[in-house]
C-alpha cells in the first residue's frame, strides 16, 4: 500500500471515529432531554394532582374564614396585585423550560436568597411542605376557586391553616426546588388551571 492511499485511508479511519463521536454524544444529549422532560412532567404531575385534590377538599369546605363585607373578592383584584417578591423576571409564563420545551405554567423571578415573599392577596394556607420539583412549596387559597403558589423557598414562614393578610411573609427565598439561582417560582391557578400571573399584576 502507498503513502498516499494509507494517508487516505487514515484519514477516513479518523473521520469515522470523529463522526461516532459526535452521534454518540449527540444520542446521550437526547437521552438526557428525554429524561429531563419525563423529571418535568412527572412533577407537574405531581402538583396537578395536588392541586385537584385541593379543589375537591375546598369545593365541600370553605378555607378562607372571616368573610367581611370589607374583603375583597379575589376576581376584582385583577391588574392590582403586586408580585410576591422584588426581583428580576429570569421565566415567563409559556416560555419553553429549558431544553425540554415543556411551558412553564408560572413564573420565576430572580431574587437574593432570603429575602421575604408575600402572599398576593388575603387568604388561608393549604398547603406547606416540601415537594420533589418544587421544593419548599406553599399554596394559599383566596376563595372563588383560586390559589396563589410560592415554590422554591428557602423558608416557609406559615403552616397550613393559618389566615394570611395581603402583602404578609409567608416564605422566604431560595432553591430548594433544584434551580441553579435563587428566588420564588410563582403560579396562579383558577379551577385548577395555571393562568398568566403577570396579567393580574401592577408591574410598577
Amino acid at each position: 500500500m502507498g503513502e498516499a492511499s494509507r494517508a487516505d485511508r487514515d484519514k477516513i479511519l479518523r473521520e469515522r471515529e470523529a463522526r461516532r463521536r459526535v452521534l454518540a454524544r449527540a444520542a446521550g444529549e437526547i437521552r438526557r432531554s428525554r429524561r429531563e422532560i419525563n423529571v418535568l412532567r412527572a412533577d407537574e404531575g405531581r402538583l396537578a394532582r395536588l392541586v385537584e385534590g385541593l379543589g375537591r377538599l375546598l369545593a365541600r369546605v370553605e378555607a378562607v374564614p372571616e368573610k367581611s363585607s370589607q374583603a375583597q373578592a379575589f376576581s376584582s383584584l385583577r391588574g392590582k396585585l403586586r408580585l410576591p417578591v422584588r426581583g428580576e423576571l429570569a421565566g415567563r409564563f409559556g416560555a419553553p423550560r429549558g431544553a425540554s420545551g415543556i411551558e412553564a405554567k408560572g413564573v420565576f423571578i430572580r431574587a437574593p436568597e432570603g429575602e421575604p415573599v408575600r402572599a398576593v392577596a388575603r387568604g388561608q394556607v393549604v398547603y406547606a411542605d416540601w415537594m420533589r420539583g418544587f421544593g419548599n412549596l406553599m399554596i394559599v387559597d383566596h376563595g372563588e376557586n383560586y390559589l396563589s403558589i410560592y415554590a422554591n423557598s428557602e423558608a416557609l414562614l406559615k403552616q397550613v391553616g393559618d389566615a394570611v393578610a395581603a402583602g404578609e411573609a409567608v416564605a422566604t427565598t431560595g432553591s430548594s426546588g433544584g434551580n441553579e439561582e435563587t428566588g420564588l417560582y410563582f403560579e396562579l391557578r383558577h379551577l385548577g388551571r395555571a393562568f398568566d400571573p403577570l396579567r393580574w399584576v401592577k408591574l410598577k
